[in-house]
């Protein structure tokens, strides 16, 4: 069975990406990665200090400063943490059930989780996407961009994060220079390697988002499929997983 997004439990993992902003890097094509969503209250996009009811999921945006003819808007139903999420950065994962279905079209569409033994060689290049902090102290981008970042080794992580490192279900990236990278990264938006989503955004340096010596650090999707899968089996008339 293929797990997909956006079906009836839509917008699972990517609905954070306003908090995952991009230094440097470019501006997306419009509409270009419809699996996108924003998770907004009262009309700004946040994915901290909010129950989750109260939220709004923004689905086929590109500028989420407009109200375009391409977004839908839909109300959070339900919500489920993962059960040994703390608060903190560990296990930092939710599952988002809307109160209706969305509608796929060109803007919006799902993307496949990953089905594979989860294990993505180091050194690819992997792409991450937001509207967030455009740097440290800067301001948000209303237009979507997106930049490329490196896989790196786990013991490389390990050894800069200790023991806020859990590589059985974290993987981290380092920052190309040239190409940018993300910043405000402390929830939300897509890593995809090989046009697969293989993690969410944890966490970065806080001072510095964009410190080289600091890797990015992204909970890793594969490790909580199986729990994914518990959770839609909740609901009958559910067939596929969400992101």
């Amino acid at each position: 069975m293929t797990y997909r997004t956006l079906v009836n439990l839509p917008v699972v993992l990517t609905v954070c990406a306003t908090e995952s902003g991009i230094v440097g890097g470019k501006v997306s094509k419009p509409h270009s990665r419809p699996y996108m969503a924003s998770l907004q209250f009262q009309g700004h996009h946040s994915c901290v200090y909010f129950v989750p009811q109260d939220m709004t999921v923004v689905l086929g945006a590109h500028d989420i400063s407009k109200a375009e003819k391409s977004q839908q808007s839909i109300q959070v139903a339900k919500y489920h943490k993962y059960p040994n999420f703390t608060g903190l950065y560990d296990y930092d994962i939710m599952l988002l059930k809307l109160k209706t279905n969305a509608k796929l079209n060109e803007y919006v569409q799902p993307i496949d989780l990953p089905n594979d033994d989860g294990k993505i060689p180091a050194n690819i290049k992997c792409v991450v996407a937001g509207w967030g902090k455009t740097g440290t102290n800067k301001p948000s981008s209303n237009v979507l961009k997106e930049t490329t970042e490196q896989l790196q080794f786990s013991f490389e992580c390990r050894y800069i994060w200790k023991e806020y490192f859990r590589s059985n279900h974290m993987i981290c990236t380092k920052v190309i220079k040239k190409a940018g990278g993300l910043c405000q990264g402390d929830s939300g938006g897509p890593l995809l390697c090989n046009n697969k989503p293989q993690g969410i955004i944890a966490f970065t340096e806080g001072k510095d988002c964009n410190n080289p010596k600091y890797p990015h650090v992204f909970t890793k999707i594969h490790f909580f499929l199986p729990w994914i899968k518990k959770i839609m089996k909740k609901y009958d008339n559910v067939t596929s997983a969400s992101t």
